[in-house]
């Protein structure tokens, strides 16, 4: 690769470590020539222009665009646009599945418009980790794991298949298979470097060509919005969707605004019992309160002195529930401590300290407070024991207040205020069940278990519960997914993983599995006494989502906590026990055991975390990460530069995006007399716009497989199948959650067809209104899009027709993904809303300006015609907010953009 900087700014220069040099680009010597004020700059920013020193090209990076980052400073905010390169990519197996289906369908796409295929290849390294594709079929024994693992394999041969074919077929992709860990994890572990490196042509003084090493700053996008994870390691990255994803690894920069910094002050240290969990919910309420969405926050304050780069990281990963872009730590002693202590190279290590003090980026304890546009400030002694549900991540409840928040949400939420003390005979069992017992208690995800200390802290709660006799409740399904297999290690090494099988939390995978959906099928007869008896059935997981519908389709509340709790609740068994004051169970006496009788210091906490884990243990169980398991190295390649495509495949075809595709793009079209397909309130999450979870057999999705010969034994599910857009589209509205507004009362993918008013799912709706050729719309409330970076919640909108979606505010990613796939995010005006036009889904819409005039952040006008015949016109923010999202929806899609460049 040679380098391209057109070094406005005098920058480049040569940083020498022990007997090695780099080039890198110097921001004291960008700050000396021209832009003053920099190194006030917050260091998230500091990382954003570096990469525009480095990637100045006078095209797609000017030196106006770094110029206006030093303009930032005067009014902390910045409506410049900027073009920004990350050092690699990250995906997980669902979302990353379908991008590499797409990179396949542009070889064959390519082909077509008689291009060459080879130039369809990642320019940057990517990883793809296997993770989310474990469930929880077998737990609470000590063949769990293995049992899961083959039924793992079973389910997605196809997928494992086309998953190793491009591993061949494609350069700078490499696949971490399953069994391995949760991609955050091993990115944190593992993969992330804090400072990068590559090696490139230059030339000299002399005009000679030279190759020389190259250091900057490691940044990524991820195809998983917890990707944020790595923000604590310092490394800036944030999630996008899968299009935005497969545009970046293709060589496209990310289009963005200069983002506002919100400053998070930490100040003090956390109490005695409180956990790392305790204080993510804390800053996750606090953060959605203050409102972050669209921006960077970074975390700043004497309270980084006592918090390690392992609590870091848990608030990091959580920046999606508080809506932020990301939530940065800058680079401090910590830094180099966690380093070292998982395995980095001790060249890396020495390098990243001294490029980050070479560049201004290394934060110590006497360093100047950086420039923020707004700031907020928590004191971590004033941290509480929390948990947050019974839906959202952000809605916090005090330990101490769970039991009393619960009555009430059975209340307000549930609608069975009445039934509080209702109990249920459960068939063939000695226990029966009823509101608020927790049916699925799980440690999962990679927002916790990446986290020794909350981790020891449940192994010795169990030690302690086990020593006394107590036992889960019956109806409790536990399980223990961690994030990597270093945290099997330890737990093992520690003893704790024996103490932890004692009380059901037994090894069932390295995945994210609960936390996803993939908690796998309740015990039948409780899943048929929650649904016969409509109880309000519960799960508490050490997860980062808790959305309706989510966790498992039996279950309706849903509560994050922290390793330790989620061994207390399995215990305790119900949310209707306050486990700070009631008796959690009995010991062999039958004496009351309360929580303060099994909770563990943080100083024996401590203590077994410094004990258990070494460096060792990183670099033994990271030394052949690409590996995989006997079941991974047996799966037969067959090579070919274009993928030979299974036309009987159920989990991967040929998606349509670029059927009959010409060089040149045709004009767009204005949006007439379209039919509303769904009417949605506030919060509308991806999980409930994508598939996600189960597959129902009566559901379309279900009958297409069923067409094909698939039992619904064997269905897997809807993330597993995101390779197939025929399953996908089928699924897009369908959450069992969702509630279209169009069909009041009635939960599901559910609306209805007009003019002839009949009541059918989305699915078919769409079909018949395709059939019609009538262009769709939908309408929603605020904060349309919030939750996972899901592309299929983008691309089912777009395979059903649906041409706009109307709101009154979007979450970021999700617009952007709208964008990408050639669907027009529309914004209300001032406090409009569907509901203050009185809509109720069997008007049509015309929307006229989309052909030249269209321009990011123009005011669009819709033309409303109800069903008797009166109109209304009604401004819309057209929230296409750069050029380049211009581009691409003009093109009909990021893909169709990316592909006629390179094509020509």
């Amino acid at each position: 690769m040679t380098s391209t900087s057109l070094d406005s700014f005098k920058a480049r220069k040569t940083l020498k470590v022990g007997n090695k040099s780099y080039e890198y680009f110097s921001l004291k010597a960008a700050e000396k020539n021209g832009l003053k004020g920099i190194s006030t700059l917050p260091y998230s920013l500091k990382v954003l222009l570096e990469n525009l020193l480095r990637n100045e090209d006078g095209r797609t990076v000017k030196k106006a665009d770094i110029k206006a980052m030093a303009s930032w400073l005067r009014k902390r905010s910045s409506d410049r646009e900027i073009a920004f390169r990350p050092a690699r990519v990250l995906m997980q197996d669902f979302t990353g599945v379908p991008a590499i289906v797409d990179l396949a369908a542009m070889r064959d796409a390519m082909t077509a418009l008689g291009g060459d295929p080879k130039k369809i290849n990642p320019l940057v390294p990517v990883d793809l980790v296997i993770d989310h594709s474990v469930i929880v079929d077998a737990f609470g024994n000590q063949r769990a794991f293995k049992v899961n693992v083959e039924r793992e394999y079973e389910r997605n041969g196809e997928r494992y298949r086309f998953l190793r074919w491009g591993q061949e077929a494609f350069d700078n992709f490499r696949v971490v298979p399953p069994g391995t860990g949760i991609c955050h994890q091993v990115n944190l572990e593992y993969l992330g470097q804090t400072v990068w490196t590559k090696k490139h042509k230059t030339k000299d003084a002399k005009g000679k060509t030279k190759t020389v090493e190259q250091a900057f700053p490691d940044t990524l996008v991820g195809t998983d919005s917890h990707t944020t994870m790595v923000n604590g390691l310092s490394v800036l990255g944030w999630g996008v969707g899968g299009i935005e994803a497969e545009a970046a690894m293709l060589g496209q920069p990310i289009s963005m605004l200069i983002p506002e910094v919100i400053g998070f002050k930490l100040t003090g240290k956390l109490k005695e019992g409180v956990t790392a969990t305790d204080l993510v919910l804390t800053v996750t309420q606090m953060l959605r309160s203050k409102g972050v969405v669209g921006k960077f926050v970074e975390f700043y304050g004497a309270g980084l002195n006592h918090l390690p780069l392992e609590d870091r990281a848990t608030i990091a990963n959580m920046a999606p529930e508080y809506g932020a872009t990301c939530g940065f730590f800058p680079i401090d002693e910590d830094t180099m401590r966690y380093l070292h202590q998982t395995g980095r190279a001790k060249g890396r290590v020495e390098l990243v300290e001294a490029y980050a003090k070479a560049q201004g980026m290394y934060r110590t304890a006497r360093a100047k407070d950086p420039v923020f546009t707004d700031t907020l400030e928590l004191e971590l002694g004033d941290v509480e024991p929390s948990i947050a549900g019974p839906k959202r991540p952000q809605d916090r409840v005090l330990l101490s207040e769970a039991k009393p928040k619960f009555v009430e949400a059975l209340k307000t939420e549930f609608g069975k205020g009445e039934e509080i003390d209702r109990r249920a005979e459960v068939d063939g069992e000695s226990y029966d069940l009823g509101h608020g017992d927790v049916v699925i208690a799980a440690i999962t995800s990679c927002t916790n278990t990446s986290n020794p200390y909350v981790m020891m802290a449940a192994g010795l709660v169990a030690r302690n519960a086990a020593a006394l006799g107590l036992k889960p409740k019956p109806w409790v399904k536990t399980s223990l997914a961690p994030g990597s297999q270093v945290v099997a290690e330890y737990l093992e090494k520690s003893g704790l993983q024996k103490e932890l099988n004692k009380v059901g939390f037994n090894l069932v995978g390295f995945g994210c599995t609960t936390c996803i959906g993939n908690s796998g099928p309740l015990p039948e007869p409780v899943s048929k006494t929650v649904n016969s008896a409509d109880l309000v059935a519960c799960s508490v997981l050490s997860g980062n989502r808790n959305f309706e519908g989510r966790v498992n389709p039996d279950v309706r509340a849903n509560y994050l906590a922290s390793p330790p709790l989620v061994v207390v609740y399995a215990l305790a068994g119900s949310m209707q026990i306050d486990i700070t004051k009631d008796a959690i169970g009995t010991d062999r006496k039958g004496n009351p055991v309360y929580l303060k009788d099994i909770w563990p210091s943080s100083e024996e906490v401590a203590d077994v975390v410094h004990k258990t884990i070494t460096r060792s243990m990183f670099r033994e169980k990271y030394a052949d990460v690409f590996k995989g398991d006997r079941h991974w190295r047996k799966i037969a390649v067959e090579g070919g530069l274009t993928y030979g495509w299974e036309s009987k495949s159920t989990y991967v075809q040929n998606p349509p995006y670029f059927v009959d595709m010409e060089r040149e793009p045709e004009a767009v079209t204005d949006i007439e007399n379209a039919r509303v397909l769904g009417l949605f309130l506030d919060s509308i999450t991806t999980d409930h716009i994508s598939p996600a979870g189960s597959i129902k057999a009566e559901s379309p999705a279900g009958e297409y497989l069923i067409g094909n010969k698939v039992k619904p034994i064997d269905f897997n599910q809807y993330g597993t199948r995101r390779g197939n857009h025929e399953v996908m589209m089928r699924g897009t509205f369908a959450n069992i959650r969702i509630k279209n507004q169009m069909v009041p009362g009635v939960e599901g993918g559910v609306t209805i067809h007009h003019p002839d008013g009949k009541e059918m799912s989305i699915y078919d709706a769409a079909m018949k209104y395709r059939g019609e050729k009538v262009p769709l719309v939908v309408f929603a409330g605020k904060e349309y899009g919030t939750g996972s970076s899901r592309d299929w919640a983008a691309k089912g909108t777009r395979l059903l027709g649906v041409r706009a979606v109307i709101a009154q505010s979007f979450e970021r990613i999700h617009r952007s993904n709208l964008i990408g796939m050639g669907v027009l995010p529309l914004q209300f005006a001032d406090d409009q809303s569907w509901q203050t036009l009185g809509l109720t889904g069997d008007e049509t819409v015309t929307i006229d300006g989309l052909q030249e005039t269209l321009k990011p952040g123009a005011t669009l006008t819709a033309k409303i015609t109800f069903a008797d015949g009166k109109t209304k016109s009604v401004p819309l923010l057209c929230r296409i907010d750069t050029l380049d999202e211009l581009d691409y929806f003009k093109n009909g899609g990021i893909l169709q953009y990316v592909l006629r460049n390179l094509a020509a």
